[in-house]
């Protein structure tokens, strides 16, 4: 059964990274399970999540607005990455460049959301106006 955050290219992209979030952190210590491991997991979890629910509410704006949400996560995200490795606990190059890959999707998305809401925004007034007038 497909859903509409099925055809969004930064959907999928967010779950194949929130699996390979998950696959790094059972590598780490089991004294990390409550820490670091378990903040990982859970903002992964949410990037797809939010892309998800903003698709399935059936707007642009409740879209846009969910995105947005989802790349504050992927921010949290790349600054709990960026720790793991100053810390010495792992080596995430690789992740780090794909978060910036869906850094830019994001905007991409952001842009095209952005500038179809005010062109929905404009028509509305317009119609608004020559209605009232």
């Amino acid at each position: 059964m497909s859903r509409p955050h099925h055809d969004l290219l930064v959907w999928r992209r967010t779950m194949e990274l929130a699996k390979k979030v998950y696959e790094l952190t059972s590598r780490l210590p089991v004294e990390e399970r409550f820490g670091l491991s378990s903040q990982l997991r859970r903002c992964a979890v949410s990037i797809p999540s939010n892309i998800a629910e903003g698709a399935c509410r059936g707007s642009q704006r409740e879209l846009l607005r969910f995105v947005l949400i989802a790349r504050g996560s992927l921010g949290e995200l790349e600054t709990q990455l960026q720790l793991l490795a100053s810390l010495g606990m792992a080596k995430v190059g690789d992740l780090l460049a794909e978060v910036e890959c869906i850094f830019g999707l994001m905007g991409g998305l952001v842009k095209k959301l952005r500038t179809q809401t005010n062109d929905s925004q404009a028509a509305s007034r317009r119609l608004t106006s020559r209605a009232s007038g």
